[in-house]
């Protein structure tokens, strides 16, 4: 999810969302306040993964990221929904029902 800028409407930007299978959103025009959920979300990452501690190089740092998902997911507490994310998930992968 972005704000409206042009950089991520252009076809570049789009063609790399494509590429990896994600789907872009844009925050509804004049409504600001949702950028700021945007990027109080961006940050969370920022802040406790990517920049929590200098790393040797961007291959050691990608290869932190499944560990800190599932700290996310699975142990950190979110305040809005007062537990972690996997509580609220109805059908895990393999568990349907």
């Amino acid at each position: 999810m972005t704000d409206n800028a042009k950089a991520y409407r252009c076809a570049r930007f789009q063609d790399s969302l494509a590429e990896g299978g994600a789907r872009h959103w844009s925050i509804p025009s004049y409504h600001p306040q949702v950028n700021g959920q945007v990027e109080r979300f961006n940050r969370t990452p920022l802040d406790e993964w990517a920049y929590v501690q200098p790393w040797p190089d961007n291959a050691a740092r990608s290869a932190a990221l499944d560990d800190w998902l599932h700290i996310y997911n699975h142990h950190r507490h979110h305040t809005a929904i007062d537990g972690p994310p996997i509580d609220r998930v109805n059908n895990l992968a393999g568990h349907y029902s």
